[in-house]
């Protein structure tokens, strides 16, 4: 009788329904109907998670707040801390623009310590970034603006500053914007690029006048 009953135990231990060889508690080889499903008007007594099927066919929870957040598409507008003058030093050749401010993130890809943002989705990307200089800024060769991805330059908008007897003619506005293609992974970045000679570039920190933007379009 006892090896009886833990041979039932055992034997009920898994049921399968359209298999002979169940390898889950419950394991059904076919379509599965609920004819009714009660409705939970009350928000407060659910659970943060909801049932999916996984790969293997298995009914698994996964956190709403993942599902939501894959859900919805990239959205990034950031900018300068500081309304103020922004320094750059171009004395070592192009640098990182220091964006470290957020005016929205829609998925928390933006690091504002290290001014880089990190796709976590596969996807095709509107990036679009504009600066504007003070009046102090140099008659140069080369000034502008570049969008990386992964560190490779992906678009630049570079042109000289002209001066007429000493004075800068040249608009202090540089903008690029691209459409580029990341998987999730892939990094983008901003530089600004120079002269040597124009040593320490002061930017305006308004987020009217320099600002940046990536948008998931697809």
């Amino acid at each position: 009788l006892i090896t009886l009953v833990f041979l039932s135990t055992t034997m009920l231990a898994q049921v399968g329904i359209g298999t002979i060889s169940p390898t889950a508690s419950l394991d059904i080889n076919g379509d599965l109907r609920i004819r009714t499903v009660p409705a939970e008007i009350m928000m407060e007594v659910a659970d943060d998670s909801v049932l999916v099927v996984s790969r293997d066919g298995r009914i698994k929870t996964i956190a709403a707040s993942m599902i939501t957040q894959r859900a919805l598409a990239s959205n990034v507008k950031g900018n300068f801390t500081s309304t103020g003058l922004v320094g750059v030093s171009l004395s070592t050749g192009p640098v990182t623009i220091p964006f470290d401010d957020e005016e929205w993130d829609v998925n928390e890809e933006f690091d504002t310590a290290t001014s880089t943002f990190t796709a976590k989705q596969d996807g095709i990307y509107a990036v679009n970034v504009q600066l504007e200089a003070d009046g102090t800024l140099g008659i140069a060769a080369n000034f502008g603006v570049l969008i990386l991805k992964n560190g490779a330059v992906e678009s630049r908008n570079s042109f000289p500053n002209i001066g007429v007897m000493g004075i800068n003619v040249t608009p202090p506005v540089r903008r690029a914007e691209s459409l580029v293609q990341l998987v999730a992974g892939d990094t983008l970045s901003y530089q600004l690029e120079g002269d040597l000679a124009l040593g320490t570039v002061s930017l305006i920190g308004d987020d009217k006048d320099s600002f940046f933007t990536i948008h998931q379009v697809r």
